[in-house]
C-alpha cells in the first residue's frame, strides 16, 4: 500500500477510533444485579411433624384435582414451599407449576403473603407470623383436558394421579427425610392402586400411612372403574384398567407370559429391591401415553386392543419389560449425578446409557426370554436400529452421551430434521452398543460368561435393599472388568463419548447376524405402520407420510431433502395421479431403471409445486440376517433361562 495512503487511513482509523470512545462515555451501561438465592440448600433432617395432604379428584368432568395441605413451621426459620421441578424418571426440568392454579396459605384461618422466588420460579416465599406452628396449603391442580395442553392424565373411565403435580415441600430438606400422610378420594365406584403402603378404604376416600415425600413421588396412581388384577408371583401384581370392562379379557397364556417376564427378571438380576411391585397398566385411546419407571411400581399404558389382538400388537410389548427393569436399573442403582436430594437440583444426564440403554438391551432380551415377544421381533426391533443408526447424518457431530441431555433442553419436542440433530439416542443406540459388550465377553469367555454376569453383579447386589446405590463410569468399568478383563474404559468411551463412531452394528455381527436391506419391511416396522396408519419411506426417498400424505420426518441429505421437501408438505398426486400408498411403492419400484423419475405434485403453506425426485434405490427396509449355522450368539442371549 502507498505510505501516504496507509497513513491517512490510519489517522482516520484513529478519529474514528476517538469518535466512538466519546459517544460510547455518553450512553447509559448498566451494570448486572447480582443473583443471590435465599433458598436453603437441602439437607437430611426431618419435619417437626408429618405433612397432611389431602386430594379430591372426584371432579373428573373437568379434570381438576382439588388439594389441601397442612404443612408444619419450623421455628425461626423462613418457609419457603417448593413445587416438584427436575423429576426422576422425566430426566429434565417437567413439573407441571403451569397447571397449578389458586394457591392460598393460611394460619389459624388468617390468608398468608406469599411470593414467588423471581429466579427459582418453583419456589414460594410465605410471610408466616411468629409462632406459626403449621400453614394450611389449598390449590387445584387443573389436568389438561386437550392434548394441545399437555398430556391428558383425566378422562371419564380413567385417570393416573402423580403425587408431584398435586403437592408442594418445604425447602431445605431432603425429600426422604419429609413425611407425609397421604389422601385421596376418587370417584364412587372407582379403584385405585399406588404403591404405598397402610391403605386404609372408608367409602371412595383412600388413606395412606405415613411416609416419606420421595416414596410418595414415586408411587403414583391409576385408577378407574373397570379394573382387574392379576398375581404375578414374588409379590408382584399385573393392575389393569380399560376405557371398556370387555378390554380386560385376557387369556391365561397372555397372563402366564407376564408371569415369565417376572420369572425371567429375577432369574436375570438373582435379587429384589422391592417388597412388593405393581404394573399399573390403563389399556385406553383416552388417556395420555406414558411409559415411567419408579422403584415399586410403573406407569403404563397401552392400546385398548393389547389382549383381545393379542397376535397383532407384539411390537408394544417391550414397555413393560423395559419399566420392570428399571426397578433395578435407574431407581435402585442410579447414575450419582442423577439422584438428587430434592426436586429442585438438577440432574446430569451423562450416564443415560447405562439407566436408559441397558435397560433398552434388557427390555428386548426379557421380552423374548419371556414370550411376551418373539426372537424374530427382537431380532427385526434392533434392525430397525441397526438401519437407523447405518444412515444417521448426525452421528457424525454429535456423540451417544451428548444426546443424554436431549431431555433438558429438547424436552421430546418434534425437530426440524431429526437425523442430523439426533435426539434420545442413548435409548437405542446404546442397547445395540450393549449387544456389542455382550457379545465381546461371550467371544472373551469361550461362551462361559455374558451380559447376564455383569447385571447379576452390578444390579442384584444387596437383596432386599430398597434404597438407592449410586455409581460413575468407573464403577461400570470395574464390574465389567471383573466379569471379563477387556478395556472397557476404551471400549465405551470411544462408542459412547466421542462422535464420528461407525454404526453400532459389531455385537450384531458377532452375535452370528448381520444387516441387509429388503423391499418388504421387517415385521417390527410392518406392525408399527399398522398401528400407527403411516408409511415409512426413511431408506428410500427419506421421508415419513401420515395417513393424510403429510410429510412427518425428512432424512438430512436424502432425495427428499435434496428435492427440498420438508416436514408438512403434502404429497397431492403421484405420477399424474391422485396420491395413495400402493402408487407411490409402484412409482418408487418403477423408477429402480434409472430413467423413470417419480413425479409428486405437492402442496405446502397453499402453495402447490411439482417436484421430480431422482432416485433408482428401490424400497429398502432393515432386516438381521443369520450368517451361519445352527444356534448363533444371539439366539442364545434370547432363549428362556427358566425351566418351563
Amino acid at each position: 500500500m502507498n505510505p501516504c495512503i496507509f497513513s491517512r487511513a490510519l489517522a482516520a482509523f484513529a478519529l474514528s477510533a476517538s469518535l466512538i470512545s466519546a459517544a460510547s462515555a455518553q450512553n447509559s451501561a448498566p451494570q448486572p444485579v447480582p443473583i443471590v438465592s435465599t433458598i436453603p440448600e437441602p439437607q437430611d433432617r426431618p419435619l417437626p411433624a408429618p405433612m397432611i395432604l389431602q386430594v379430591d379428584a372426584t371432579d373428573i368432568d373437568r379434570a381438576i384435582f382439588q388439594v389441601r395441605q397442612t404443612i408444619p413451621v419450623e421455628t425461626g426459620k423462613p418457609l419457603i414451599l417448593l413445587y416438584p421441578q427436575w423429576l426422576p424418571g422425566k430426566h429434565g426440568p417437567r413439573g407441571a407449576l403451569a397447571e397449578m392454579t389458586g394457591l392460598m396459605i393460611r394460619s389459624g384461618g388468617k390468608t398468608l403473603r406469599w411470593t414467588r422466588d423471581p429466579v427459582q420460579v418453583y419456589a414460594f416465599h410465605v410471610d408466616v407470623p411468629q409462632g406459626t406452628t403449621s400453614v394450611d396449603v389449598e390449590f387445584q391442580f387443573t389436568s389438561p383436558i386437550r392434548e394441545s395442553e399437555g398430556r391428558i392424565n383425566v378422562t371419564p373411565n380413567m385417570m393416573n394421579v402423580q403425587w408431584e403435580q398435586v403437592a408442594f415441600y418445604p425447602a431445605g430438606h431432603f425429600t426422604r427425610a419429609i413425611q407425609v400422610q397421604p389422601s385421596i378420594t376418587l370417584p364412587v365406584g372407582w379403584t385405585g392402586v399406588a404403591a404405598l403402603d397402610g391403605a386404609n378404604i372408608t367409602g371412595n376416600r383412600i388413606d395412606y400411612g405415613i411416609t416419606s415425600f420421595e416414596t410418595l413421588v414415586d408411587s403414583p396412581m391409576f385408577a378407574g372403574p373397570h379394573y382387574k388384577k392379576w398375581d404375578l408371583g414374588h409379590n408382584v401384581t399385573l393392575n389393569v384398567w380399560a376405557d371398556d370392562a370387555k378390554y380386560l379379557a385376557a387369556k391365561p397364556e397372555q397372563i402366564a407370559a407376564h408371569r415369565a417376564l417376572v420369572d425371567e427378571s429375577l432369574l436375570l438380576f438373582g435379587a429384589k429391591h422391592f417388597d412388593r411391585y405393581e404394573f399399573l397398566l390403563g389399556l385406553t385411546e383416552e388417556l395420555g401415553g406414558i411409559g415411567l419407571e419408579h422403584h415399586r411400581s410403573s406407569e403404563n399404558t397401552r392400546e385398548t386392543d393389547y389382549f383381545i389382538e393379542w397376535d397383532d400388537n407384539m411390537s408394544e410389548r417391550g414397555l413393560l419389560p423395559h419399566e420392570f427393569v428399571h426397578s433395578w436399573n435407574g431407581k435402585f442403582r442410579r447414575p450419582a449425578t442423577m439422584w438428587t436430594p430434592d426436586y429442585a437440583t438438577p440432574m446430569r444426564d451423562n450416564l443415560l446409557w447405562v439407566y436408559e440403554g441397558q435397560t433398552s438391551f434388557w427390555d428386548l432380551v426379557l421380552g423374548a426370554r419371556s414370550g411376551l415377544q418373539s426372537k424374530e421381533m427382537v431380532l427385526a426391533e434392533w434392525a430397525k436400529y441397526a438401519g437407523l443408526y447405518a444412515e444417521q447424518p448426525g452421528r457424525i457431530w454429535r456423540s451417544v452421551e451428548d444426546t443424554t441431555h436431549d431431555p433438558i433442553f429438547g424436552a421430546r419436542k418434534p425437530k426440524p430434521f431429526a437425523s442430523q440433530a439426533r435426539g434420545e439416542d442413548y435409548y437405542n443406540e446404546s442397547s445395540l452398543i450393549w449387544l456389542d459388550a455382550d457379545m465381546t465377553i461371550r467371544l472373551l469367555s469361550k461362551g462361559t460368561k455374558s451380559l447376564d454376569d455383569f447385571a447379576t453383579a452390578f444390579f442384584g447386589v444387596r437383596d432386599a435393599d430398597w434404597g438407592v446405590l449410586t455409581y460413575d463410569f468407573d464403577a461400570v468399568v470395574r464390574t465389567l472388568n471383573a466379569v471379563q478383563p477387556y478395556d472397557w474404559a476404551k471400549f465405551l468411551d470411544t462408542k459412547l463419548r466421542q462422535p464420528g463412531q461407525p454404526a453400532p452394528l459389531a455385537g450384531i455381527e458377532k452375535g452370528g447376524y448381520k444387516l441387509v436391506w429388503k423391499e418388504e419391511p421387517n415385521i417390527f416396522d410392518k406392525e408399527l405402520m399398522k398401528e400407527g396408519n403411516n408409511f415409512n419411506l426413511t431408506h428410500s426417498l427419506g421421508i415419513s407420510l401420515n395417513k393424510d400424505a403429510s410429510v412427518t420426518s425428512v432424512v438430512w441429505d436424502s432425495p427428499a431433502f435434496k428435492a427440498n421437501i420438508v416436514n408438512g408438505t403434502k404429497i397431492i398426486a403421484v405420477n399424474g395421479y391422485a396420491y395413495s400408498k400402493d402408487g407411490l411403492t409402484s412409482a418408487i419400484k418403477a423408477a429402480k431403471d434409472g430413467k423413470t423419475p417419480i413425479q409428486l405434485i405437492v402442496e405446502r403453506n397453499k402453495r402447490f409445486t411439482q417436484i421430480d425426485i431422482a432416485y433408482s434405490g428401490g424400497l429398502r427396509y432393515p432386516h438381521l440376517e443369520v450368517t451361519g449355522q445352527g444356534k448363533t450368539a444371539m439366539d442364545r442371549l434370547l432363549s428362556p433361562r427358566r425351566i418351563k
